[in-house]
């Protein structure tokens, strides 16, 4: 998978994509949610994450209280042993991680702790989520590092552009 390609294509594409999106929230089409949830799926049909794992190399998952008691819980540690040797406090006072790429990144692009994952991480790069012209920066920003989110976004366009 060539990130760079995407992410380069992403950067030519963004005032196109910040159009097209901020179109959505003026003005969205009845059968939206029906259409996202469809070009995701077909969008992860043709990429394979574990080809990339932009994400788990350039950026950092929040963890919220749940995450870190699950997580600490799965690997057998206190949450205040698990905090203290994986996270550290961010300037908006979020639990982040204090490294990247992420500590749980195995070399062959899998996830060590994949079943007990941060929530950020399941439902990362957010291309399913109803009303996803709610979140139009987070997209235009997750088209900059996730391919697959790239393709989806030129996806809803072609699909909505016919209509």
């Amino acid at each position: 998978m060539d990130v760079d390609f995407y992410k380069k294509q992403a950067q030519l594409k963004q005032k196109d994509h910040r159009k097209f999106l901020d179109g959505l929230k003026k003005k969205p089409p009845k059968n939206l949610d029906y259409l996202v949830v469809e070009k995701h799926e077909e969008t992860f049909r043709e990429i394979d994450c574990l080809g990339c794992a932009n994400c788990c190399k350039t950026t950092g998952p929040l963890y919220v209280e749940k995450d870190i008691e699950r997580i600490s819980k799965h690997l057998r540690m206190k949450p205040a042993d698990f905090e203290a040797k994986f996270l550290r406090v961010d300037e908006d006072q979020d639990k982040v991680l204090q490294n990247l790429p992420c500590f749980f990144l195995n070399d062959d692009n899998t996830c060590s702790i994949y079943d007990v994952r941060p929530k950020a991480c399941r439902e990362y790069p957010h291309t399913d989520r109803k009303k996803i012209y709610q979140i139009n920066n987070l997209t235009i920003q997750n088209t900059l590092i996730c391919p697959a989110t790239y393709v989806f976004v030129e996806k809803l366009k072609k699909v909505l552009e016919k209509n």
